[in-house]
């Protein structure tokens, strides 16, 4: 969780992603952002994102996010 959270810092850093549960869906990510997020993430963790997986549940948070991760490691 520590790394996908540096990840989201260096790519948006003036938001809170300990707490916000709505990063979606208050525009807080953009679409330039949520893919760099996937591009990232892709990378970092070796996980293929497709775009069936790019949904705003899989994004609102960090901890959704983080739950994807592991889901599409586990595959």
């Amino acid at each position: 969780m520590e790394k996908l959270l540096e990840i989201l810092e260096d790519i948006q850093p003036d938001a809170d992603y300990e707490t916000c549960e709505t990063l979606i869906d208050d525009g807080i990510l953009d679409s330039f952002a949520i893919l760099s997020i996937v591009s990232e993430l892709q990378d970092e963790f070796g996980i293929t994102i497709t775009p069936a997986d790019i949904i705003p549940e899989n994004f609102n948070s960090a901890k959704a996010l983080y739950a994807m991760v592991e889901r599409l490691q586990a595959e």
